[in-house]
């Protein structure tokens, strides 16, 4: 307990919070409040046109999970392992649609295993994007260019997710931000409102739920930190889970 009020106070980007969530050890890392440029400069190489570049200011920090949600946490919360690659507990959990993930989260919440003064959540879009650059403004957290040894996308010819992990971090102790799988977030897709320059939630109805991150089948270009997707809320794919996040309760 000592040990996790040290972390709670610490607050310095990148800073670990262990907890052991029904029996699975999970990491996760301050996101600290900050302004960052969510989207793409007009000049990045495959921009697409829903990446209008703006200024976005989150007011409040965050815990981010180190890695996706793995199918050892999910059996340990949910019972069963949906995933279609399911050879190994530290691959990531996939093949689950939003819902599955939002019970999943509301179990946890339930059992009231986070910390004092904070729950279990989706990230929204904006918080996803600034965890994802953790300070960069390149189309990669790790530059401009992909390579086969940064992250898990089609170019790297894997033909399958990686066990978390695989790959290095980036600046704020985040794996596979970039490809392996992609993740459902909290919000329903939209275009960017101009209006909503601090924390934006997103729309507040839709019929597609945003998705980050690409994957292991998609190409690199949809591995860039400004990409945006987003799928319908009933699907499920060997391409898609989630990370949690921790926020202060209001």
């Amino acid at each position: 307990m000592d040990r996790l009020q040290d972390a709670l106070r610490s607050h310095q980007a990148g800073d670990p919070l262990e907890l052991t969530l029904c029996g699975v050890e999970t990491t996760f890392r301050y996101c600290p409040p900050g302004t960052f440029l969510m989207g793409s400069p007009n000049d990045e190489e495959d921009r697409e046109e829903n990446e209008t570049l703006h200024e976005v200011t989150l007011t409040r920090g965050f815990w981010f999970q180190e890695t996706p949600v793995t199918q050892a946490l999910w059996l340990a919360v949910m019972g069963t392992n949906p995933s279609e690659f399911n050879s190994g507990a530290s691959l990531p959990v996939e093949n689950v649609n939003w819902s599955d993930c939002a019970e999943f989260i509301a179990r946890l919440n339930a059992k009231a295993l986070a910390p004092d003064g904070l729950e279990f959540d989706f990230p929204t879009e904006a918080e996803w994007e600034y965890a994802c650059r953790a300070g960069t403004t390149t189309a990669y957290w790790f530059g401009d260019r992909f390579t086969e040894l940064a992250a898990n996308a089609s170019e790297s010819g894997l033909g399958e997710t990686t066990p978390v992990k695989s790959f290095p971090p980036n600046a704020w102790g985040l794996y596979d931000m970039t490809g392996n799988v992609c993740e459902w977030l909290r919000d329903w897709y939209a275009e960017y409102s101009p209006a909503q320059g601090t924390d934006p939630a997103g729309a507040v109805e839709g019929e597609e739920r945003s998705v980050r991150g690409g994957c292991w089948n998609f190409p690199s270009t949809c591995c860039r930190s400004a990409c945006r997707d987003r799928e319908e809320p009933t699907d499920r794919d060997w391409n898609l889970g989630f990370r949690l996040l921790l926020r202060r309760v209001k």
